[in-house]
């Protein structure tokens, strides 16, 4: 499995934008697909986007969709989630996850095998 460390979480004011990344190690990071989840307290974890090894195509909740987008820098084993036009409904802990060898993203949490350990968003209004 590739290891995975979230970092650029915090607190932000509703409106203002955010950039997490996740740092990869281990197995060969661009062979995975990529996903970003998020789980607030009380309730379960659910899917915000995802990258296919090349890059493309890009899967996103329709809750995010034209306010975050993820990237990956396959040179540097690093996925990407800007974060957009922040509402406080975002705040959660987000956490990156691997899918090896998949070639289309995956918007299913039970189909990533690899998790990072999370990074707390808090949006206030």
């Amino acid at each position: 499995q590739v290891q995975l460390v979230e970092s650029g979480g915090g607190l932000v004011q509703a409106g203002g934008s955010l950039r997490l990344s996740c740092a990869a190690s281990g197995r060969t990071f661009s062979r995975y697909a990529m996903g970003w989840f998020r789980q607030a307290p009380g309730k379960e974890r659910e899917f915000v986007a995802a990258i296919s090894w090349s890059g493309f195509p890009r899967y996103y909740a329709d809750s995010v969709k034209g306010r975050f987008t993820i990237s990956r820098d396959n040179a540097k084993n690093t996925v990407f989630l800007q974060m957009n036009r922040l509402k406080p409904e975002d705040t959660a802990v987000y956490f990156c996850a691997g899918s090896y060898s998949s070639s289309t993203p995956r918007t299913g949490s039970n189909e990533y095998e690899s998790w990072g350990q999370g990074t707390q968003v808090t949006v206030s209004s």
